[in-house]
């Protein structure tokens, strides 16, 4: 078989996969690059131009994972689209406001090439879309194409615990098998119960290495971050200060937004309003209504029912006072510019009363990553619109991630007991740890980590 890593950059960027299988060909992701602008964020899609994919599989909805479908689908006008039942209810969701943003930056920062694909386009291709339960094995190929005699090669959605929606990704060929994790989470969070992936065995693993350059400390416990998060936020509503907590409104928004609901329902936290930003409340309400069909834990907890949800209006962010204890959950996790967090933050960061809280990962080149390694008190280049600020808020990290740790991923590297593994949607440090571990523990597998555009035969 044939492998192509399409993702324009060595990081972790446009997640995009090429597999060429038995004289079928499928594209497994269609992402974009979170840290570039315009067609430099698109994967390369040039490097298969003529192959014709006959289908592209989704793990999920994020868009360094789905961010770029309908310019696949643009180039690649004969494929279907398959994804879990779940990502089929987010997914034109999550591209339409995908469309509002790319329009808003060409507005706002002249980026021409912007949108990339239109409303009209994504209404034009929806019916390609095709959603399926997890755990169903479904053929893909054309079927013209498909040898006399011969079974089409499959593939089945595996739960990846990772967020609504997510899974892995097993294709099955007549001789052989690949596994492609996506992002995974292998522990339980908040709302969604851990990954699926206890059965899988396949000869090739395509792998993440997100955490791949973080050690997990020997006294980690979710729970005992739970517990620093909840005394946090009683140490800061007590002097009357606001919280902003920066997140991803799909996955993140609802597993916080669920903590803070339990944590009001035990008495640990007093009732009261939660703002969020409009996108998030869109999702968080999906996940209210698909409750029934995820592997959950609290499947009766109603998000929107049992919390006080205000959405913010457009700019309300700028002219709020910040004063009485209030708690905001909003997008985007990494405080991009022109988003109700970056603005929210540009006021709270030189008030020493104030906190932000982070629980996901931030980019060290975002303002969300250049506020996180501050010093209290160092005066520092926030964002190009709001400038330099200095840091007296309090600032916190908390680990409450959606990716597996390394340790797990690498147990399951044995679990699956592939003859190659590739390596891929992680920071080089995080791609090395794994190569070197991988090799050291089995030693007989074929360690691979793909370039840029690089094709490789395993």
């Amino acid at each position: 078989m044939r492998i192509v890593n399409l993702n324009p950059a060595s990081d972790i960027g446009a997640s995009a996969w090429f597999l060429e299988m038995e004289g079928h060909r499928l594209l497994m992701d269609a992402g974009t690059h979170p840290k570039r602008e315009g067609r430099e964020s698109l994967p390369q899609y040039h490097l298969i131009r003529k192959e014709e994919p006959e289908a592209i599989v989704l793990t999920h909805c994020h868009h360094d994972h789905v961010g770029s479908l309908p310019v696949a689908l643009r180039q690649f006008p004969k494929a279907h689209v398959l994804m879990t039942e779940l990502s089929y209810f987010l997914v034109e969701r999550v591209l339409h406001n995908s469309v509002n943003v790319m329009s808003r930056q060409r507005d706002e920062l002249g980026i021409k090439e912007y949108p990339l694909f239109t409303h009209d386009e994504l209404d034009d291709i929806a019916p390609l879309f095709q959603g399926f339960r997890y755990n169903r094995e479904v053929e893909w190929a054309a079927f013209h194409k498909t040898r006399a005699g011969l079974a089409s090669p499959t593939v089945e959605f595996y739960d990846a615990g990772h967020a609504l929606g997510s899974a892995g990704i097993m294709v099955r060929g007549q001789k052989e098998t690949v596994f492609y994790t996506g992002d995974v989470c292998f522990r339980d969070q908040t709302i969604l119960r851990g990954a699926r992936f206890d059965d899988v065995k396949a000869d090739v693993l395509i792998m993440e290495t997100t955490r791949g350059n973080r050690a997990v400390p020997r006294d980690f416990s979710r729970e005992g971050e739970i517990e620093r998060l909840t005394a946090a936020l009683h140490r800061v509503l007590q002097r009357k200060g606001c919280v902003l907590i920066p997140t991803f409104a799909l996955g993140r928004t609802q597993e916080i937004l669920a903590l803070l609901a339990l944590l009001m329902k035990a008495g640990k936290l007093k009732p009261q309003p939660i703002y969020i930003g409009g996108l998030g409340r869109v999702f968080t309400e999906i996940y209210d209504l698909e409750a029934h069909r995820a592997y959950r834990n609290h499947s009766n907890l109603m998000l929107t029912e049992a919390l006080n949800l205000v959405v913010l209006e457009p700019r309300q962010s700028e002219k709020m006072k910040l004063s009485g204890g209030r708690i905001f959950v909003l997008t985007a996790g990494m405080m991009s510019e022109h988003t109700a967090a970056h603005d929210l933050a540009a006021r709270m960061i030189g008030d020493e009363r104030q906190a932000i809280f982070f629980v996901g990962y931030a980019d060290p080149d975002t303002p969300g990553g250049r506020l996180k390694v501050a010093k209290p008190g160092q005066t520092f280049l926030f964002s190009g619109s709001a400038g330099e600020l200095t840091k007296r808020c309090e600032v916190l990290d908390f680990d409450l991630t959606a990716h597996a740790n390394r340790d797990e991923l690498l147990e399951f590297v044995g679990q699956v007991s592939p003859r190659a593994v590739l390596l891929g949607h992680g920071e080089e440090v995080s791609r090395n740890w794994f190569e070197q571990q991988i090799r050291a523990r089995y030693p007989k597998m074929k360690v691979i980590q793909p370039g840029p555009g690089q094709s490789v035969e395993v």
